[in-house]
């Protein structure tokens, strides 16, 4: 008699339900990222037979509104080291609070290794004033008025790897009101008498 119920529910188990359709659709932010290659490094590896070549990709990808990402990528042909590099891009992306979806909420500084590089917020109408791959990485972002310099080296990954550095810390007034446990207001118009001071 113990063994009746035990057989029972494996004769109907897993089978019993269609589960395979039930699957999160995620396919829809696809269409929308942006990605644009920055930079293509060729390395010779010298062996017996001759030389074998192999590239390495740097990618950025973002969706124009406010989440942007890098990815690098090597392969032994050019379209496999891009796909590589757009895949790890998608899966880094960090998103940075935009003001009015055109611009950074405050100017900020970012660095890594020997690059170092400046963001400052600008009215509109400025347009993107920066250089190679930083521009890259704003188009991608969304951003349509900032003026950045690089202070430093001009190696492309260095200088994405700054970038990105100074965006992490970004922040909106709304997060800092939050953390100080303010008005929104208040961080605002501090704001607006700092740069009437300045």
């Amino acid at each position: 008699m113990a063994q009746t119920p035990r057989s029972a529910p494996r004769s109907g188990g897993p089978r019993s339900g269609p589960r395979t359709p039930r699957q999160p659709r995620q396919p829809t932010e696809e269409p929308e990222l942006v990605d644009k290659l920055v930079h293509i490094n060729r390395v010779a590896k010298v062996v017996k037979g001759g030389r074998r070549f192999s590239f390495g990709a740097l990618v950025v990808v973002g969706d124009g509104r406010g989440r942007v990402g890098y990815g690098t990528g090597k392969a032994r042909e050019v379209p496999e080291a891009i796909r590589k590099a757009t895949d790890q891009a998608k899966r880094n992306m960090i998103r940075v609070p935009l003001r009015e979806g055109r611009t950074l909420h405050h100017d900020v500084k970012g660095r890594y290794g020997a690059g170092r590089v400046v963001l400052r917020a600008a009215p509109a109408g400025t347009g993107v004033i920066a250089g190679g791959p930083m521009r890259a990485v704003f188009e991608t972002m969304g951003v349509h008025d900032v003026v950045a310099k690089s202070i430093g080296t001009a190696n492309p990954h260095n200088m994405v790897k700054a970038t990105f550095d100074a965006l992490r810390n970004c922040v909106s007034p709304r997060a800092v009101a939050a953390r100080r446990g303010t008005n929104v207001r208040d961080i605002i118009a501090r704001r607006g008498d700092m740069g009437a001071g300045d």
